[in-house]
């Protein structure tokens, strides 16, 4: 079983928290709110936890996001980021600036967007190599795509028994940058029997699961699939015969000798 891994100094080997510097959440709504308060309290002090969201907070949000009404009027990031300091005694930084605007920290990137512009954005300017855990939902369904890498820098992508680089998210699942945003929030979605009331709590934990087995260097997915109907989670291994079927690279291609 190959488990994903980040690169040190052009050294590969298995995550831990020491060398992680940060944790970025771009997307503050539904997924991005809860999965950003699970991190907050688990990622130990010398991860950075930084967010990104330029939206405010709404009325409408509050029933199924993660605001009070005292947050109304604020931006999400930041009513979230000292809402979390507050709550778990530790900094958390936050920008209000689209994140077509903002230089990316190094460190595992967060995706809790709807649309494809705001994923192309975080595929334009990831830094390579980078792990960027990509989540999106529809009603009662939902996946998290894991990946870091172009096509044409995957060759080799596994060591050992060391997975060092996925395709893309937007590689993976092209039909994601045609996603157009949504025309209801999250509440509207819901009251509109749209969107489950669920989906996003279920989301979050999904990605708070990954991030933290990436951390601690024992997450074997490259893809999971939630489905609340059916009552199922569904994996997708990382290996090199699923990124060879992907990208049509021949599997030895794949393997560092």
């Amino acid at each position: 079983m190959y488990r994903i891994a980040l690169a040190w100094n052009d050294k590969f080997e298995v995550s831990n928290s020491s060398r992680i510097p940060a944790i970025i959440v771009v997307g503050c709504g539904g997924t991005g709110g809860f999965a950003a308060d699970g991190l907050a309290r688990m990622l130990p002090p010398n991860i950075h936890l930084i967010l990104i969201d330029m939206d405010r907070v709404e009325e409408r949000n509050l029933n199924r996001q993660s605001f009070t009404a005292a947050d109304v009027g604020l931006f999400k990031s930041e009513a979230l980021a000292k809402r979390l300091s507050g709550k778990y005694q530790r900094p958390v930084q936050y920008s209000v600036l689209p994140v077509g605007a903002v230089d990316l920290p190094k460190g595992i990137v967060v995706g809790c967007v709807d649309n494809g512009l705001a994923r192309q954005t975080i595929a334009d300017r990831i830094h390579d190599g980078q792990w960027w855990v990509d989540s999106g939902n529809g009603t009662n369904f939902g996946q998290v795509l894991i990946g870091n890498s172009k096509v044409e820098k995957l060759r080799p992508s596994f060591t050992a028994d060391l997975c060092v680089r996925l395709p893309l998210p937007t590689i993976q699942q092209p039909a994601l940058l045609a996603q157009t945003p949504r025309q209801r929030s999250c509440a509207e979605a819901v009251a509109a029997d749209d969107q489950s009331p669920t989906i996003n709590q279920a989301m979050g934990a999904m990605v708070l699961e990954i991030v933290r087995r990436i951390i601690e260097g024992t997450c074997p997915w490259m893809q999971l699939y939630l489905d609340l109907d059916a009552g199922t989670l569904t994996p997708t291994m990382a290996t090199p015969e699923t990124v060879s079927r992907l990208t049509r690279i021949k599997t030895h291609k794949l393997i560092e000798k």
